[in-house]
């Protein structure tokens, strides 16, 4: 190693350094800057890039970005002129000191090592792609996708590579986004998920219409199976797959998942969580109290459950840089927890989500139920109205939303942030019913798909309905039940019947109660499970033992082709 040369004696000041850009380390800084003209602030950035748009990587790939220099929000002289900070960009930080509040800095240009001191420090080191060690991944044609370099070398390989497929591993956020890239680009891919669905945030049964989206754009979606050895070839790549199989390809991209980068903080001694993070209190102060966390790095509590999580999204990690720079300038700010909250735009669909899914629910043990509603964006007879599909996680004791799912083709975005703003301000699914949120025929119903989540949750709660779900009725006794459908005839030869069931359409099932056995339990089954109520509703009335199918039959596909996947 080269001699470290002392660079910066201390001063009277007060003196900043922060550790990373981007989402966590940028906001930081100019927030610090605008609460205080005094302090020295001096950023040191390992990359090119101190300030860039990463969310936004994949639409250049595909050409729905078409400048690249629309993805640099600030250079280091933007930083300079307009907020007086020393932006040091190919500069690692590559040990702390935190006895004598010192960094040791690599001039990646230069080579030059030195020390800066410090005050006050915030690592915003972010996280790193995910790379299993796995034979082949160090190949040249072998990309992860995290930064502004990254994105242009797989530019480059596919515009001097005439590739004509792309393998790509991973069905999270990144690999839905570059998988439409790249297929956009008229490129070939095929899609490899080691799990059992995309978009791991949601349910299976929400993310069938996600597969659906996917393999109606022709992506060879292959979900549980996982690639094991990539090999080059003389025209290109053989990937082997868990299977047993392999596939011919151009290029592998890896979008595995991300992992925190956090040496920089157990080599100083900090903290560090379960899941690899830094761990930090609601001040993100870190274990030792000069020092300070933000972004993927971090572990912060998680809203619903209250542990500690890695939550790598951009919106929490702005919001965590404005909170430590309150704190180091001595301004008391408190980061809440993080919800999750996320959207993902995979070809004509979004699908987003907030809070917990079914899955986390069951890990942690907590009771639950649920209600699936489907229903217009709009007012269905204006023109251009798109099904929106919701789920809806709630506690059947208090009220309590747990968590929400929907996809659809518009609107999902408005239904998800209003879910978001009501968990975070506590309020249960009998608030729900009560919003006033906008209408007017263009843009909503009178009824929004949210009120009607909180009406069906809260009759639910009331004893006003009893629901049943779909896996409940695959797991029961064939026979031992009665399977009630109440659509029309017009409504069966256009979207399919339940198996073995009844058929009695809603409008003439008071005339037909004879035909109804009184020895069985009946589960009543709609399209979407409105009519389903009304029907409930009645036959209790009547004395009949029943149950309302949540989500009717449209949840009913999604269920068995999710299990069927």
């Amino acid at each position: 190693m080269a001699d470290i040369l002392p660079r910066v004696n201390r001063e009277d000041v007060m003196k900043i350094v922060i550790v990373g850009g981007v989402a966590g380390g940028a906001s930081a800084a100019a927030r610090a800057r605008r609460l205080s003209e005094d302090v020295s602030i001096v950023v040191f950035e390992r990359g090119s890039d101190v300030s860039f748009a990463n969310c936004g990587l994949p639409y250049h790939i595909g050409g729905k970005i078409p400048l690249r220099q629309s993805l640099i929000l600030k250079t280091p002289e933007d930083f300079k002129s307009r907020f007086n900070i020393d932006v040091r960009i190919r500069h690692e930080v590559m040990s702390v000191d935190p006895v004598n509040k010192m960094v040791t800095v690599k001039n990646l240009t230069s080579g030059e090592v030195y020390t800066e001191e410090w005050d006050r420090l915030l690592l915003s080191t972010g996280a790193a792609p995910v790379v299993p060690p796995l034979p082949g991944l160090q190949e040249a044609g072998v990309f992860t996708l995290r930064n502004l370099t990254d994105m242009d070398a797989i530019q480059a390989w596919i515009e001097q590579h005439n590739i004509a497929h792309t393998t790509l591993v991973g069905g999270g956020f990144i690999g839905l986004e570059v998988m439409e890239a790249l297929s956009e680009r008229g490129i070939s891919v095929t899609l490899l998920e080691m799990g059992e669905q995309v978009m791991a945030p949601v349910d299976p049964e929400m993310a069938s219409a996600l597969h659906q989206e996917i393999r109606s754009h022709g992506v060879d979606l292959r979900l549980r199976t996982a690639l094991t050895e990539v090999l080059r070839t003389e025209t290109g790549f053989r990937v082997a797959l868990s299977d047993g199989g392999f596939l011919q390809t151009d290029m592998v991209i890896l979008a595995i998942g991300v992992k925190p980068e956090s040496s920089l903080a157990t080599g100083a001694g900090l903290a560090v969580g379960k899941r690899g993070g830094i761990s930090v209190n609601a001040c993100m102060q870190t274990s030792i109290p000069d020092i300070y966390a933000v972004g993927d790095a971090v572990e912060t509590p998680d809203l619903v459950f209250q542990e500690p999580a890695n939550v790598p999204l951009a919106g929490p990690a702005n919001r965590q840089g404005r909170i430590a720079a309150d704190n180091m300038l001595d301004r008391h700010s408190l980061y809440h927890g993080s919800q999750g909250t996320s959207i993902c735009k995979v070809f004509s669909l979004s699908i987003g989500s907030v809070g917990a899914n079914e899955k986390q629910l069951k890990a942690h043990g907590t009771r639950y139920e649920k209600v699936y509603v489907h229903a217009a964006d709009h007012a269905s007879y204006y023109p251009g109205a798109t099904m929106i599909s919701l789920k809806l996680l709630f506690s059947p004791d208090t009220g309590k939303i747990l968590g929400a799912q929907a996809s659809g083709k518009k609107g999902v975005d408005k239904r998800i942030d209003v879910l978001a703003v009501v968990q975070r301000a506590g309020l249960t699914v009998n608030d729900l019913e009560h919003l006033e949120l906008t209408y007017a025929p263009p843009f909503n119903s009178a009824r929004d798909v949210v009120n009607q989540a909180g009406m069906v949750a809260a009759n639910v709660i009331k004893g006003d309905t009893v629901i049943c779900h779909v896996r409940d009725v695959l797991q029961r006794e064939p026979g031992s039940y009665c399977l009630l459908d109440i659509r029309s005839p017009a409504e069966l030869k256009q979207f399919g019947e339940y198996p073995d069931a009844l058929s009695i359409p809603l409008d003439s099932l008071r005339e037909n109660l004879d035909k109804l056995p009184e020895d069985k339990e009946i589960i009543i089954g709609c399209q979407s499970g409105l009519r389903g109520h009304v029907a409930y509703r009645m036959l209790q009335s009547h004395g009949f033992r029943t149950y309302n199918l949540s989500g009717g039959f449209i949840t009913w596909q999604a269920v068995t082709e999710s299990m069927s996947q």
